[in-house]
């Protein structure tokens, strides 16, 4: 059991430490093809969008409050609202919305 610990996180060490070193060994140039460019531009916010987009419908009692509250803070977000109006109306609509559907 514990041999087959140590194994699997050298392999999972050894997979991470391939994932990063590889593109620094084998892309010396400049990136220069535009497509390439911007899907590495939005990497960051594509995976920061799908570990958060879960964690928000799960983190309440009921989903239809998290997507309640996401839709909120969508809207208000879109409207020009700063991050801690967003974050009161979110807590504010999901409050609301557990005190009456639970």
């Amino acid at each position: 059991m514990q041999t087959n610990v140590i194994i699997w996180i050298a392999v999972m060490a050894l997979a991470t430490c391939a994932c990063r070193v590889v593109p620094l060994i084998l892309i010396k140039k400049p990136i220069e093809n535009v497509f390439f460019q911007s899907f590495l531009y939005y990497v960051p916010y594509v995976t920061l969008a799908v570990m958060t987009f879960p964690a928000i419908l799960e983190a309440t009692q009921s989903p239809i409050a998290g997507a309640g509250a996401l839709a909120a803070g969508i809207a208000l977000a879109w409207i020009g609202a700063n991050l801690y109006q967003v974050a009161v109306a979110c807590c504010v609509t999901v409050f609301v919305l557990e005190l009456f559907l639970c």
